[in-house]
């Protein structure tokens, strides 16, 4: 069969049942055979929509997204996407086309490297030269892309090798290479971690989106438990641990909450668990955590001693290493007084913000989706303020909940990856938070939800700026607010006209009803929610400054 067949065939026996992407020429062969190929096709607006979508998909299904473009600009609009996934360690497969191989490297018509372009955003990528190779690089990006690490691969895939034939399932039997996502060798590990543990008086556990990934939240919640253990989340790790849990100290870093920061920072043991350190975690890096210990636990080798000196670090499958760990460790081992301590920061320093105000304050939209939807939504966001006030006021109870981009931070990301997350999880209900700078950067792909049917709420926090841009303006430029201000659309009528329902939200009493409403309705919703110009994402730590120096509620004008 020809090569575009022999690649449909080849993600059919991975499992793949959706692809996201869009048409062009050095792909026809290949939207040629899908036009009766038994796999749903996500026809987006855009393919930087595309590459979110299948980054959705893969984060709320935990399993590889797919997407699909043509040669040139259409493979180039997808790095962004790729840059997203790779970041995030999302396992995602992007095929790409590509000019004959006769014309590669002549500056062909929409001739782009993509292999040059994608090596520093991609686990591995691969040009495909030979049909015959087509099947086996299937199976190996597959298995590349799940393991150890996850992360984004790419196939280039000229269209010469699409239309050339040959012989496929003669390699059907070698199964995927050898390895995995191995457990962590005892090198005596287990009874250093232990000793450490018995020793510590003040102990923080951190955990990240490995932990989510490694589908390690029993083992989590088993080993806190068990030690009596506060955990603190990073944004990608939140759903990792549930945020209601006594012992959850929510999200830390530059917008976490007081209470996990200080936490943090008065800690004698630190146990981090598939995290990297991020900046926006750390604040300084030379004054973090400066009492502590750190245990410091991952599956990438390349993330320990990074950016924080790991005291003991152990390479391996958190889901092991948490389930040795609590089997090697007695019961509550701490005094009664560090838990006393941070009951007390949570009940002086709580999250915050002015409920009797008569704006609506977006914070207050968050809780309302919590409260209607009893915490069981898929929330997606975009990045900024949008993003935090999700992270902070809605409580993640289970993993795969919140779907946001972490390390790249990318705009435009949160409304096509709902769609993804939607096509992954269609029982579940989505709701994408937005920015109204944010949402216009992909918000053609109202087109791909009313074409699809694919159902989405999307609530836009409509504060006619971009927002965080414009609070640290506010904050540290003098309210010098160079650039932020929006001129925005008709969020409604625009909703109306590519057949989605439109609602516009003013006041602060209809917030509720505005919810229902589009819970009730069958189709994609848009609410417009006119928010508090200049609320701030509070508590801050300003950039470049020590974890425990933050800005408080009520603090900012001062």
């Amino acid at each position: 069969m020809n090569g575009a067949r022999i690649l449909l065939e080849s993600l059919k026996r991975e499992g793949v049942e959706v692809i996201f992407g869009y048409p062009g020429g050095a792909v026809l062969p290949l939207f040629d055979q899908l036009y009766e190929f038994p796999v749903r096709f996500v026809l987006c607006r855009h393919e930087q929509a595309a590459a979110h979508a299948a980054d959705g998909y893969a984060r709320a299904t935990g399993r590889v997204g797919v997407c699909l473009a043509t040669s040139g600009p259409g493979a180039t609009n997808l790095t962004t996407g790729i840059a997203t996934a790779y970041m995030d360690s999302i396992p995602m497969i992007a095929i790409t086309g590509q000019v004959r191989t006769s014309l590669i490297g002549v500056d062909a018509f929409q001739e782009a490297d993509m292999t040059g372009i994608t090596r520093s955003i991609t686990k591995h990528n691969y040009l495909v030269r030979d049909p015959r190779e087509l099947e086996p690089v299937v199976r190996e990006a597959f298995h590349v892309c799940r393991t150890g690490r996850p992360g984004p691969v790419l196939i280039d895939l000229p269209v010469d090798i699409q239309l050339a034939e040959a012989e496929f399932g003669a390699g059907a039997d070698a199964g995927a290479p050898a390895g995995g996502n191995e457990p962590a060798a005892d090198h005596g590990w287990l009874k250093t971690a232990a000793r450490l543990i018995t020793a510590a008086r003040a102990p923080v556990i951190i955990s990240g989106g490995g932990v989510i990934t490694a589908a390690a939240g029993d083992e989590l919640r088993a080993l806190a438990e068990k030690l009596r253990i506060p955990v603190a989340m990073t944004l990608m790790g939140l759903g990792g641990f549930p945020g209601s849990h006594p012992l959850s100290l929510g999200m830390l870093g530059m917008h976490g909450t007081y209470f996990a920061n200080q936490a943090v920072m008065a800690a004698d043991l630190i146990i981090a668990v598939g995290m990297r350190f991020d900046d926006r975690v750390t604040g300084r890096t030379d004054t973090f955590a400066a009492r502590a210990k750190i245990i410091h636990i991952d599956i990438d080798p390349t993330s320990i001693g990074k950016n924080v000196r790991a005291d003991l670090p152990i390479i391996g499958d958190a889901k092991y290493v948490l389930a040795k760990l609590a089997d090697q460790v007695e019961n509550d081992p701490f005094p009664r007084s560090w838990l006393r301590t941070i009951a007390g920061w949570k009940m002086d320093h709580p999250l915050a913000y002015d409920r009797r105000a008569e704006k609506i304050k977006p914070q207050y939209v968050i809780e309302e989706i919590h409260r209607l939807t009893a915490g069981d939504a898929l929330i997606t966001t975009e990045v900024g303020q949008n993003q935090i006030w999700a992270a902070q006021w809605f409580n993640y109870d289970a993993p795969r909940r919140f779907i946001s981009s972490g390390g790249l931070g990318t705009m435009g990301f949160g409304f096509p990856a709902a769609i993804g997350a939607k096509v992954g999880r269609p029982e579940k209900i989505v709701f994408a938070i937005c920015g109204d700078g944010s949402l216009q950067m992909n918000i053609q792909e109202l087109a791909t939800c009313v074409s699809h049917g694919i159902q989405i709420k999307v609530a836009i926090l409509n504060n006619g700026y971009l927002g965080m841009v414009r609070q640290w303006q506010e904050l540290f430029y003098g309210r010098r607010y160079s650039q932020t201000a929006l001129r925005n659309p008709d969020f409604v009528k625009l909703a109306e006209s590519y057949g989605a329902l439109g609602i516009r939200v003013t006041e602060k009493k209809d917030v509720p009803d505005a919810l229902t409403k589009a819970l009730a309705c069958a189709n994609t919703v848009v609410i417009d929610f006119q928010v508090d110009p200049e609320e701030n994402v509070l508590p801050m730590v300003p950039a470049g400054e020590s974890l425990d120096h933050m800005i408080e509620y009520g603090e900012a004008e001062n």
